[in-house]
This record gives C-alpha cells, structure tokens and sequence, in this order.
C-alpha cells in the first residue's frame, strides 16, 4: 500500500512537498496549473521511468525546478515514495527464484537527478542502481508498461494498445519482467563470453609460431644445460688426479737428479 510521496524540486514543487495517502482513496483536485499532472509523473519518474516524453519533458533539466521571483531555480530533484510492506511482499530475489525480503516493514524509493542529467538511486537511504528498482518492483508486480498508472487522456490506452504493448501490460502484471530481465542479461553475458573466446583463439592463432620458436629455442637451453653438467662431473672425475700425478713425477726426477750429481762428483774425484 502507498504511504506517502515526498517531492523536492521536481517541476513545480520548489519546496519539499509531503502527500501521505492514509486511505485507500485519495484524490487530489485543484485548478488548472496547479500541479496535478505534476504528482502523477512523479510517480512515475521515481519508479524509474526513462522516457522523457512520458514525464513531459526534453531533457533533464525540465524536471528541475526553473525558479520564480521569490525562489532561485534548484540545482537537482527529488522524489521520495514509501510503501507499507508489513506483510513482506517487496522482496529481491535469486537467480535460483528464491525470494528473500528486505526486512523492513517500510520501503522508501528515492530517485534524485542533476541539472547534468545523472540520476541517482535509492533504496531507504542506500544507493543502488536502477536494475535493483526494476527487480524490488518487479516483486509487486509493478513494471516498466505503466498499466498501473493511467494519466490525463490515457483512459483509452489499454483499449487502443497494439498487440505488443498489451501483451507486455500483461507480462508486468504478472511479474514476467524481472525474469526477462535476468534472461536478456544471461544472453548479453553468453555473447560476450563467446566473443573473448574468439578473441583467444586469434590471439592463439598469432601465437603459435612464436611458440614453436620458443619451444626450440627451450630445447637447446636443456641440452645446454645438460652439456654443462657433463662437462663439470668430467672435471671432477680427472682434476684431483693431476696433481698426484705431477708432484710423483716431480720427486721422481728430483731423484735421478740427485743420483747423476752424485756420480759426477764421483768421477771427478776419481780424476
């Protein structure tokens, strides 16, 4: 059940305006100009309506109020709608279909937008994105058709609707959206998986011949490697003998060295 919608800068609302909606009717009757309309797209733009020409307006900038003699022009806009959800009907749910509510036992949807056009939402004071609006009202059955909201001059919409339009009436009134939503998000998510796997496959296609090089090139670094080792256990292996070898050699000719000086003195004596 609407409790109340809270307006701040939006069109004709200078001034925070509170409407508290404490009965199942309510209406709202006041002259031409007065701002009327006004309530109703505000409604409409606080549920996350995207279509500038439903909100009758071009831009961003007419949403906002544009200022008077005693009130300077707002610099963004807000609207702010609570609903009553003692029995829990909001509620986001999973991909698996399974509901989980938010716990509160009143929601507040908050939309605010800049004169730059950047619109910012919330959810009892968090910020969220739009697609998060879509889905909590998609809970309640509330889409983006608008079959719930019939404003000036649109009595006749439902019974002039094209095929199309009535059929998605129907869809938003039982809840299909957010379940289409979900499917056309797989999609775009299945198309750009399948498009970064193409763009592997090209980047393997490019790389292959550079792989083959490297892998030669790896091979070569092995043997080389493997070569090293050999080359140092041989090292090993014959190294340390060299040594015993030559100081055996050495004292060996020191020996005979010692036994011809011997024998030439030896003959000289004898002389």
């Amino acid at each position: 059940m609407l409790k109340k919608i809270e307006i701040s800068g939006f069109k004709s609302f200078a001034k925070k305006t509170v409407l508290s909606f404490d009965t199942p009717i309510t209406a709202i009757v006041g002259p031409n100009g007065s701002g009327k309309s006004n309530v109703v797209e505000s409604i409409r733009y606080v549920l996350g309506e995207q279509s500038m020409k439903s909100l009758r307006g071009k831009g961003a900038a007419d949403l906002i109020w544009k200022g008077s003699k005693l009130l300077a022009a707002g610099s963004k806009a807000r609207v702010a709608i609570s609903f009553d959800n003692a029995d829990r009907k909001f509620a986001f749910s999973s991909a698996s279909g399974a509901a989980a509510d938010l716990g509160f036992d009143e929601i507040t949807l908050a939309r605010e937008v800049s004169s730059d056009g950047g619109s910012d939402y919330y959810i009892n004071g968090t910020g969220v994105r739009l697609k998060d609006i879509t889905e909590l009202l998609g809970s309640v059955n509330i889409g983006a058709s608008g079959h719930h909201i019939i404003s000036q001059g649109e009595a006749d919409r439902l019974l002039s609707a094209s095929s199309k339009d009535r059929r998605g009436m129907i869809e938003d009134a039982l809840g299909l959206k957010v379940h289409q939503m979900r499917i056309r998000e797989s999609e775009r998510k299945i198309e750009k998986t399948a498009a970064n796997m193409k763009e592997v496959a090209a980047l393997r296609r490019e790389l292959a011949p550079h792989l083959s090089f490297l892998g030669k090139q790896v091979e070569k670094i092995k043997w080389q490697r493997n070569f090293v080792v050999s080359l140092r256990r041989i090292s090993w292996n014959t190294i340390p003998l060299n040594p015993l070898l030559f100081l055996t050699q050495s004292i060996r000719f020191k020996g005979k060295n010692r036994a011809l000086s011997t024998n030439l003195l030896e003959s000289k004596l004898s002389l």
